[in-house]
């Protein structure tokens, strides 16, 4: 569109798509639409709920039910085939984060501001005003054996990922190196993502003076059950890119290495470190797998 013969520049509303993944919790959905509703907004719905359906059309949002619960990254993919801007960077939304326009606008502009950069994220904060770790060391192996013997500070961390709960993804980068891999269910699914992207030559970067509200874990109390899908998707991502025998290495690293701590903390600290050795030594997948099945079991 021209106005008075010029063509205007354009604005994150226009090469900006929302794409939110929602698992129940519609209150939380409802805030985090509200701040977003001048964009073209996706809401893709894993728990199939009528009151998702209509929080996304209160706020102006396209709807999609695909009838399953497909997970995050497959959730994403899902709307990336159903478009609404074809050709516009994509902002991926957890249903329990809050960004402003303002807060789009410059992520936007710091998405562009550099060539090859593939995403950007903002700092994130706690309800309570405190700073969540929004840049992560990409998982290795050489890491995981280095802290079984307490050496881990001696590893250099590398190259970092930004967490996916509010992501701003370039559009040539998602051309580029294409959609999630569908086999990471609920965690490390950007991870891998920005591992391929950074292994193309782009960049994933922190933009430190923007900030987003993100209340986390808000579609899943169950701190068990998110402990087994977190440590799954580290197998499938250190399986993926570092083989059957860095998955081997991290495990045994980690089973290994928690003897000490099952021996020397008592209570909550001591329970949590036999519990991950468990988890470690059945394998994460197994147990997701076995959970996932239940789940199946209980709905039919």
């Amino acid at each position: 569109m021209t106005v008075g013969g010029h063509t205007p520049p354009s604005t994150p509303f226009d090469d900006v798509e929302v794409v939110v993944v929602a698992y129940g919790a519609p209150e939380l959905l409802r805030d985090a639409l509200a701040p977003v509703r001048g964009f073209a907004v996706t809401v893709v719905d894993n728990s199939s709920m009528p009151e998702i359906a209509l929080i996304a059309a209160e706020a102006g949002a396209a709807y999609w039910d695909p009838e399953a619960n497909l997970g995050f990254g497959a959730g994403v993919n899902y709307a990336l085939a159903r478009r609404r801007r074809p050709g516009a960077d994509v902002l991926l939304l957890n249903p329990d984060a809050v960004v402003s326009a303002e807060v789009v606008e410059r992520l936007h502009r710091a998405l562009h501001a550099e060539p090859c950069i593939a995403t950007v994220g903002p700092v994130q904060t706690h309800p309570d005003g405190s700073r969540q770790q929004v840049a992560w060391p990409y998982p290795r192996p050489v890491q995981f054996l280095a802290d079984a013997v307490m050496l881990g500070r001696l590893v250099p961390s590398g190259p970092r990922y930004v967490v996916g709960s509010v992501l701003l993804m370039n559009a040539a980068a998602l051309d580029e190196v294409g959609g999630f891999d569908e086999s990471f269910f609920l965690y490390a699914e950007e991870t891998d993502w920005e591992y391929r992207a950074h292994l193309a030559g782009w960049r994933n970067v922190v933009v430190d003076d923007v900030t987003a509200l993100h209340v986390g874990a808000g579609t899943s109390s169950d701190t068990d059950r998110r402990e087994v899908y977190l440590h799954a998707g580290l197998e499938r991502f250190l399986r993926k890119h570092h083989g059957r025998w860095g998955w081997q290495v991290a495990r045994w690293s980690v089973v290994v290495g928690g003897i000490p701590r099952v021996l020397v903390f008592r209570g909550a600290r001591g329970r949590a470190a036999r519990a991950r050795m468990e988890l470690f030594r059945r394998g994460p997948v197994a147990v997701e797998a076995s959970i996932r099945r239940g789940a199946q079991d209980t709905a039919s």
